[in-house]
């Protein structure tokens, strides 16, 4: 794949809005991906590439690092019944406990600031086999009931495009190996 470029205004700083996380709440065949975040203030998809420097008996600095584990936190996380995405981990989590469930969801992170190179896609990433773990359920008394999660990425990372319907219908298409 060439490299892509971003589809902004150059000189103009990208809005934050343009990068999206979706959950899928469907099936793996037939996904149905739901926006996660509605609601977070601030919430970035934090890198550790492991890195390691090590000066060797010559005195010569060497620096290496792996692909990164990937960790996003979204707090606060406030529960409504519209949120798909949080209904069906309050589900995994508060209802079922469901422990193995949490660390095999389907997760789709869309760049909207990047065309794919089909027209109307935007570049996204999909990936298989990512853990939310919920950090608290509550709040402070008068407030909303919040349930803050931490992401992490991973399972099988598959690159492809997203469509984003005017009416926020998500569709993926994975790009094929050349």
């Amino acid at each position: 794949m060439s490299d892509l470029t971003f589809n902004t205004t150059a000189g103009k700083s990208i809005d934050r809005n343009l990068l999206a996380l979706y959950l899928n709440t469907g099936t793996s065949a037939s996904p149905t991906w739901s926006i996660l975040g509605r609601g977070v203030e601030d919430s970035s998809i934090e890198m550790d590439w492991s890195q390691e420097t090590k000066t060797d008996i010559l005195g010569n600095v060497n620096t290496t690092q792996k692909k990164p584990v990937k960790t996003q936190s979204f707090d606060p996380c406030e529960l409504d019944s519209g949120d798909a995405a949080l209904v069906k981990l309050w589900n995994l989590a508060v209802k079922d406990e469901d422990a193995a469930g949490l660390c095999a969801l389907d997760m789709l992170v869309v760049h909207l600031y990047v065309d794919s190179g089909t027209s109307g896609s935007k570049f996204a990433v999909r990936q298989s086999a990512c853990a939310i773990s919920p950090k608290s359920l509550g709040g402070a008394g008068g407030g909303f009931l919040g349930m803050p999660i931490d992401v992490t990425y991973g399972g099988t990372r598959t690159i492809g495009s997203a469509a984003v319907s005017d009416a926020g219908v998500v569709t993926f298409t994975a790009d094929t190996v050349a």
